[in-house]
């Protein structure tokens, strides 16, 4: 699943001012999206093992990967081939 988080994102302003980054938790909103889009409303969920690798900047074209199945899936966030997320997403 590819996204760009656009500069009007409202979780912007104030993350960083004049050299704004997207936040983690709206990377991990996407990745949770791409889950959902393939298997449906999910429920409680933990995070066992997440990585943040690099920035991710508005305006970037960014994909998820997913790899596995309920109740497990290891995921990895690439902007082109540099590597921004990784880790894992589980049913709690």
């Amino acid at each position: 699943m590819e996204f760009v988080v656009e500069h009007d994102h409202p979780c912007l302003p104030g993350h960083f001012p004049g050299h704004p980054l997207v936040p983690g938790v709206v990377v991990l909103d996407h990745v949770l999206a791409a889950i959902e889009a393939g298997h449906g409303p999910l429920g409680s969920l933990r995070l066992p093992q997440v990585k943040f690798a690099s920035p991710l900047r508005p305006g970037e074209p960014a994909r998820v990967e997913l790899d596995g199945a309920a109740p497990r899936w290891r995921f990895r966030v690439l902007r082109g081939a540099t590597l921004v997320a990784s880790g894992e997403v589980a049913l709690a």
